[in-house]
Formats: C-alpha cells, structure tokens, sequence
C-alpha cells in the first residue's frame, strides 16, 4: 500500500509540474516532468509484472523516452550554437544531462524488448535506479529549486544537499547490494517481493 501512495502521489507530481510548467512557457520544466512521469511509471510496470511480460507499454516507452532524450540534445546543440550560449535560459550541459539520462532509459528498454523481457535481479536494478532517479528530480527541485516555500534559516545553506542528493546515494547503495553483492541471486521475484526485500533484515 505504501508503494502504491507513493507512486500515484510521484505520478500526480510529475502531471502537476508539466501542467505549471506549460501554463509558464517552460519548456525545460516540461521535459523535465515528462521525464520524471516516465521514470516513475516504467519502473513500476516493472515492479508490478511478472518475469518476462512485455506489452505494447513497454513498446511507448521506448518511443517516449528515444523523443525526450533527442529533445533534449537538440536543445543542447541550440544551446551551444547561440550567441549567448542557452536555451529558454538554460546551458547546454543541462540538456546533455537529461537528454543522456533519457536515452540510456532508452537504450535499456530497447534491450529489453530484445532479451524478450526482463527477469531476477536485473527486474530489481531496472526499478530501482528509475524510481530513484524520479525522486532526486522532485527532491532537488523542492530543496535546491523552491527554498522560498522553506524556512528562512535553511534557505542558501549546504544543508539542503542533503536531502536533495539523499535517493541518489540511496540508489547507488541499493544497486550495489542489489547487483554485486548477490543477495537476490537466483531467486524469481514476484511482484509482492519487492516490499518483502526491501524490509528484509540483513
């Protein structure tokens, strides 16, 4: 139940902020929640199948996420080329950025599609690092993007790096258990396994 809150209350962060985002005109912020809306729902797909099952989701998804990634390099390549070196107010790293993130996501749907689905533990690292992922985007954007709506002591200290980057070393440390370590391997994991492992004692 938990992780259901959790990802239907990502999933209306992330159609909340596209729509905030197109009613300003900003087209960074746009990707950027569309991204985060694909992230968050590829990873629960993910969580939510059995091993093997693929469907026509998965197919959208990859068209979805190849159109971002290029988006944003192409944002990129303006970035560069104009005289004052950004897009709609942003550098060309940014972009690059993104755009890399979303066409890796890609490149690991499209061998997934090829492998005729995914299974075990590569089923964990796949939902993990997107779910992760997802919420450093909402992370960073509350604590280093919108520190107005904090305390006025917290605003503009190194502090809020914290819980900005707190997912991001909590993905790195879950997929190192995850992958290296061996802890799921061989074990077929079902879709209630997820909660299961993740409240296992160690």
């Amino acid at each position: 139940m938990a992780g259901n809150v959790f990802v239907v209350s990502m999933l209306t962060l992330a159609v909340s902020a596209t729509w905030l985002a197109l009613m300003k005109s900003q087209v960074t912020n746009v990707i950027g929640g569309v991204l985060t809306f694909y992230l968050v729902g590829t990873a629960w797909a993910t969580a939510k199948r059995p091993n093997g099952r693929l469907g026509m989701f998965d197919y959208g998804a990859l068209v979805f996420a190849v159109l971002v990634g290029a988006a944003q390099v192409v944002f990129g390549v303006d970035a560069m080329r104009s005289a004052t070196g950004l897009k709609f107010g942003y550098p060309p790293p940014l972009y690059f950025i993104f755009g890399g993130l979303a066409l890796l996501a890609a490149a690991g749907d499209a061998r997934m599609l090829v492998r005729g689905g995914i299974f075990g533990v590569h089923r964990i690292v796949r939902h993990l690092w997107r779910m992760l992922f997802a919420s450093f985007f909402a992370s960073g954007s509350l604590f280093l993007g919108q520190q107005q709506v904090l305390p006025a002591f917290l605003r503009g200290t190194n502090i809020l790096f914290v819980p900005a980057f707190l997912p991001l070393v909590l993905m790195i440390y879950w997929l190192v258990r995850a992958r290296f370590k061996g802890a799921y391997k061989g074990k077929e994991i079902s879709p209630v396994s997820f909660v299961s492992l993740a409240t296992k004692p160690s």
